[in-house]
């Protein structure tokens, strides 16, 4: 039981990957009453899974026999896996493609209980029943068969994983950029706080209201502090053009320099329709991963997941 070839565990591999896709895409289009194409890839294929199949067979063989042991032993491996995959996957690209926060008795958001339970209960199905006609059916196909097509499938999922792993770095920069671009905002409108102010109280209680959501930090988000930012620099340039004084005119040139950058700061942040196959790719992915959350970049990525849905409506 369970003794196959390195290229016939290749190939559970990418069986498994593909199953787990199935159950994970058809249990979260059901939940989110649309389809939805799962997981950190593109093509149909959850890697988590198929390590996880791997692991259940390799931590049940010795302990076959009994049941009891196969579901400990499921329910330790499956649920180390995944608290792994979890920690690594957030350090490297700062975001949770899955979150247990809200369960019982769960570890840092990674892994909870319920689904140390449920992992060892799939062990024992899986590798009691479900293995068994799995592995009747893969010593069934004639093995250079068997390896052109493994093959064929290891250059197609490389090239999507490679794809999803440059996405995901993508994601996480353009998030850190986000939080950085804001704190720039933040310093141009205090500095066009202070020019206002000197124009005079009439000025500044004209735009109180409008910039009330940055000091209240409502303008974390980049729409409120972009809006804020808009009406900032038309009231300067409506009172300078009617109202010029010495202060004001010295300060346009500085004034123009803030805006300047302003610009170039929302050319980077302000999206636009799909533009090529990584844009397509990155909101696809984000998409997919309705879960998704991030503790250090909550706001910037909540804008971005809203962002993309909408472009999903729109298309």
């Amino acid at each position: 039981m369970f003794d196959y070839l390195p290229l016939q565990w290749l190939f559970l591999f990418y069986l498994y990957s593909f199953f787990g896709w199935c159950f994970e895409s058809a249990y979260v289009s059901i939940l989110n009453k649309r389809l939805v194409n799962r997981g950190f890839m593109r093509g149909p294929f959850l890697p988590l899974y198929g390590s996880g199949g791997i692991m259940m067979l390799v931590v049940s063989k010795p302990f076959y026999s009994n049941i009891v042991l196969v579901y400990i032993a499921g329910c330790i491996g499956a649920t180390a896996l995944e608290y792994v995959v979890g920690v690594l996957m957030e350090l490297l690209f700062k975001v949770r493609y899955w979150d247990y926060s809200n369960k019982f008795l769960n570890i840092n958001g990674h892994v909870c209980l319920e689904s140390t339970l449920v992992w060892g209960f799939f062990t024992v199905l899986f590798t009691h029943y479900l293995q068994i006609p799995v592995e009747m059916f893969i010593t069934s196909i004639p093995y250079n068969f068997l390896s052109i097509f493994t093959t064929v499938l290891t250059v197609y999922v490389s090239c999507d994983f490679m794809i999803a792993f440059k996405t995901a770095l993508d994601l996480r920069d353009f998030l850190v950029y986000m939080e950085k671009a804001k704190e720039e905002m933040g310093r141009i409108q205090k500095r066009l706080d202070v020019i206002i102010a000197f124009k005079g109280e009439d000025v500044r209680e004209s735009i109180d209201k409008k910039v009330d959501g940055i000091s209240s930090g409502i303008g974390s988000r980049v729409d409120v502090l972009s809006n804020a930012l808009e009406k900032s620099f038309a009231s300067l340039k409506e009172k300078v053009s009617r109202e010029p004084s010495p202060y004001l005119s010295g300060a346009k040139e500085e004034i123009a320099e803030m805006y300047t950058k302003y610009r170039i700061l929302m050319d980077r942040l302000t999206p636009g329709p799909i533009r090529g196959f990584f844009d397509w790719y990155r909101n696809r992915t984000i998409i997919g991963n309705p879960g998704m959350v991030s503790e250090k970049f909550k706001t910037s990525l909540e804008e971005i997941k809203e962002k993309a849905s909408n472009i999903r409506k729109n298309h």
